[in-house]
Order: C-alpha cells, then sequence, then structure tokens
C-alpha cells in the first residue's frame, strides 16, 4: 500500500514539476518577447526621432534667425543655441551628429539662419563661416595699411566719421576690455605710453561682411580682432618655440610687410632681419622711419634718419617698440619660417626688384649699380 502512494506521490510531483517548468518557460518566452517587442519598438522609435531631428525644424520657413556663436564654443554650446533659437530640434542630436562626422572645427561669428535648414547646412556654415542672408555692406581692408588708414576705408563706406572710429580703437576703458575677451592675442604691451595706437596691426588684412545698416564701431573693431585670432591660433606652436612674443611677432610681420611684396622676398628679408639681430646691428628699414614721422614721403632723407623714436629702426637697436601696420598671412608665415643666408644688407631699385648683400662693400657696389645710376 505504501509502494503505490509512494508511485502516485512521485508522479504527481512529476506532473507537478512538468507544468511549473512548461510555465516558467510560457513566462520566459513572454519576458523575451516583450523585451524584444521594447527593444525593437524603442529602436523604431529612436530611429524616428533621430532622423526628425536630423531634418529641419520647418522646411518651409523663411524666417531669418540670427545667433552669435563666441570664440571657442563646444558643439555642445552651438547645439544649445541653435535649439534656442529654434534652429534644431534637439541639441544632443546635433552634438552626436557633428561628433560622428568628425565636424568640430566651427568658426565664431554671426550667422543668419533658418529653420528650413537642415543639420548638414548649418554645420557647413559654421565650419565655413558662411552665413545665409546677403550682406548689407562688405568691406576690404588690404595689407599694409595702418589704423588711421583703415579708419579712413570704413569712414567712406559706413556711416561714422574717421574721427569717431580712432576715438573708440583708442579709448582706454575699451582697450582695457578688449584685452580681457582676447587674452590669446592682445597684451599689456599694447598699453606701453610709447604705443602710437593700441591696436596698431591687429585689425587683420581682410574683406568684412556686415549684416546691419549701421553696424557699431565697437562691433567691426571685434569682428576684425576675430580674424587675426582665428589666423594666429594656426601659429600658436611656432610662436611659443620662438625667442619672440606674439606682440614681437606680430611686428616683425609688419616690418616684412611693408619691405617686400612677394612671398620669396618676404622669406628672404625676414632672414636678412633675422642676421642683423643675430649681429647686433640696427634693422635701418625705411617704413620704421615713416611711421615714426607719421607721414607718407616717396623718399627717406638722411635728416629723417634722425627722429627720436622707439619705432625708428636707424634709431634703436632692436624691434620697434610695435607694429607699424597690418599685415598679410604670408608677412607672418615668413617671420616664422625665412629664408636662411648670410645676407646683412638689401635694397629696392626703381622696379621693385631687391639686391641683397653679405657685406657692406657688396651692398654700397649693389647702390651704385642699382641705385645711384648717373641719368
Amino acid at each position: 500500500m505504501s509502494k503505490k502512494k509512494n508511485k502516485g506521490s512521485f508522479k504527481d510531483n512529476l506532473i507537478a514539476r512538468s507544468e511549473e517548468a512548461r510555465t516558467v518557460r510560457k513566462i520566459v518566452a513572454i519576458i523575451i518577447t516583450s523585451l524584444l517587442a521594447i527593444l525593437v519598438i524603442g529602436g523604431i522609435s529612436g530611429y524616428m526621432y533621430i532622423s526628425s531631428a536630423l531634418e529641419p525644424v520647418d522646411p518651409d520657413s523663411d524666417e531669418e534667425i540670427t545667433v552669435d556663436i563666441p570664440i571657442g564654443s563646444s558643439s555642445s554650446t552651438i547645439g544649445e543655441i541653435l535649439q534656442e533659437n529654434g534652429l534644431i530640434k534637439d541639441s544632443r542630436i546635433f552634438r552626436f551628429y557633428a561628433t560622428f562626422n568628425n565636424t568640430t572645427d566651427f568658426q565664431a561669428g554671426e550667422y543668419t539662419f533658418t529653420p528650413a535648414m537642415t543639420l548638414e547646412e548649418l554645420t557647413a556654415s559654421l565650419q565655413t563661416g558662411r552665413v545665409i542672408a546677403d550682406p548689407v555692406h562688405t568691406v576690404t581692408v588690404p595689407e599694409g595699411l595702418t589704423v588711421d588708414e583703415i579708419a579712413e576705408i570704413f569712414s567712406e563706406q559706413l556711416y561714422f566719421s574717421k574721427e569717431e572710429f580712432l576715438e573708440v580703437v583708442n579709448d582706454p576703458e575699451y582697450i582695457e576690455q578688449l584685452i580681457e575677451s582676447y587674452p590669446t592675442i592682445l597684451s599689456e604691451d599694447i598699453l606701453s605710453e610709447e604705443i602710437r595706437t593700441p591696436l596698431e596691426g591687429y585689425l587683420f588684412a581682410s574683406t568684412y561682411s556686415f549684416y546691419e545698416q549701421e553696424p557699431s564701431i565697437a562691433s567691426i573693431v571685434e569682428e576684425m580682432l576675430n580674424k587675426t585670432v582665428s589666423v594666429m591660433e594656426n601659429y600658436s606652436e611656432e610662436i611659443d618655440n620662438s625667442d619672440f612674443t606674439l606682440h614681437e611677432t606680430l611686428t616683425f610681420a609688419s616690418l616684412v610687410e611693408n619691405e617686400a611684396r612677394t612671398e620669396e622676398q618676404r622669406v628672404k628679408i625676414a632672414g636678412v632681419f633675422y642676421n642683423r639681430l643675430e649681429e647686433d646691428m640696427q634693422l635701418q628699414t625705411d617704413p620704421t622711419v615713416l611711421y615714426a614721422l607719421g607721414e607718407h614721403k616717396d623718399r627717406v632723407l638722411y635728416e629723417d634718419l634722425e627722429v627720436e623714436s622707439p619705432y625708428n629702426t636707424y634709431y634703436i637697436d632692436a624691434l620697434p617698440v610695435g607694429p607699424i601696420s597690418n599685415f598679410a598671412e604670408n608677412s607672418l608665415q615668413a617671420v616664422l619660417y625665412p629664408e636662411e643666408s648670410d645676407y646683412l644688407y638689401f635694397l629696392h631699385d626703381g622696379e621693385g626688384e631687391i639686391y641683397y648683400a653679405e657685406t657692406l662693400e657688396e651692398h654700397g657696389q649693389n647702390r651704385e649699380q642699382y641705385i645711384d645710376q648717373p641719368e
């Protein structure tokens, strides 16, 4: 009797366990199916959300929205600015998109965009500094100009006078603010009492576009300084490894700019200046005399060379106290990568050619041959 009971109990246990196992399998299957469903639905939802975020906020909108991208903005910061202004749907998607496509080299500045733009169009514009709206004013500032000459150019094309521009760029309080805002390029060097114009050499030669009818003078100055920052940051390592500060480098570049016109001439003249500095010789470059005099002359006279000025390289034994003009980028490159030679002298003829010499005697012969020819 007990054996039959035991067999019955064992059989009942097997049945119970079998049913329990089936129940567990059903539960596991349901859980797995649910998880898969969640993953699929989540994946589809995520895909749809991301796809939607990549599309324009409003494909039919022609509204123009102006945003300002500060210097040094990360993709996260730019994404937040664009989202806050209704130009993208999700700043995180912008950040992921920029990272995935390795598009992180964005340009600071003021942009005019529309909600109809795609992420691809926005990132492309931010990389190239291209804006959508047509500029109200386009002003070209050539190389080799002083701040005084730059003021003249802007006054001729915009609404303010030359004197008003110069008043702003020479205002001590404003210069102090700029030094705080642009610490990578501006330093206390420009506050020296010997400096004629603090921003001399720092307003980069370029073509500038303005999207307001009457842009403020400060906004123009800061646009030009932004350009200087964007150029100089490409050479920060070379400048750090050189014997000159950034201020001295810009000063050096302005001298090269005023003594040469071609890239070949610039690297050679930069090399001559280096050689003279190493030999403790005065640079004796005429453009510094003219800057010290504060006037343009077709010919520098011997009496002009005696002007006592921290800019006159016939009077001082080093670089001038500051730049004498702005400069082209290849003048900067010439200073950083000069052509090595043994030349210590050079002179210009009346046709734009430059002749170099290693000794004073050779220099005198060049002068006799190319300059002092009898008519």
